[in-house]
């Protein structure tokens, strides 16, 4: 029974900390939510605060194995970006109280050295995924600059999400970050890795 209470306590506490807007809540809060007595959560996890630590390595992980999956069922570097765009807009992360644990453990990063820690391991895999790709399709420098505009655009996307006033859905933010994807691939010069053996265009549009 102890994964499953453990993982009970983690969605518990991905729940309250949602509902509450922040990481201000207790033991006890959590446990009533997950049904189970507070000294059973301090027996699996000694602390509210590492139980918290549990709950954002939760979402990594299950961030993890869904880009993961996405990534082996696409076929081209190019199928690969949109895969890390949609995963990183998926159902699952877009749910309100998902969003909203995020924004605490953003805030508390500013507190916590091993909450900032966890954050840097998720925005430095998300970069590294993206430029893996854009590096098949373009020279490397425009690959890194793409790469920290697309990352950037995806965090940014996702924390509007928060804003009540001025949500904007899923497949509107998958949109608007393919469209920027796509315009900077259209403007940049491509990788000699991608046109290796192609026809190489002048900015007239003439091949040579």
């Amino acid at each position: 029974m102890e994964p499953v209470r453990r993982k009970a306590l983690v969605d518990a506490a991905l729940r309250v900390i949602g509902d509450h807007g922040s990481l201000a809540v207790t033991m006890s809060d959590i446990a009533r939510q997950a049904s189970v007595s507070p000294a059973l959560a301090h027996h699996y996890f000694g602390s509210k605060e590492q139980l918290l630590i549990e709950t954002i390595r939760s979402l990594l992980r299950q961030l993890r194995s869904d880009t993961v999956a996405a990534l082996k069922a696409a076929r081209t570097p190019r199928a690969r970006l949109s895969a890390i765009i949609r995963v990183s807009f998926h159902a699952d992360q877009f749910a309100p109280e998902t969003i909203a644990a995020w924004l605490a453990f953003y805030a508390e990063a500013q507190r916590s050295e091993e909450t900032r820690r966890f954050l840097v391991i998720y925005a430095r895999r998300l970069r590294s995924n993206l430029l893996a790709d854009l590096k098949a399709l373009l020279p490397a420098d425009a690959a890194e600059r793409i790469a920290e505009g697309a990352a950037a655009m995806i965090d940014g996307l996702y924390i509007r999400q928060s804003l009540k006033s001025a949500p904007i859905g899923i497949e509107a933010s998958i949109a608007l970050t393919e469209d920027y994807l796509n315009a900077l691939l259209a403007t940049a010069s491509p990788s000699p890795r991608s046109e290796k053996g192609r026809p190489h265009r002048t900015t007239q549009g003439q091949m040579t």
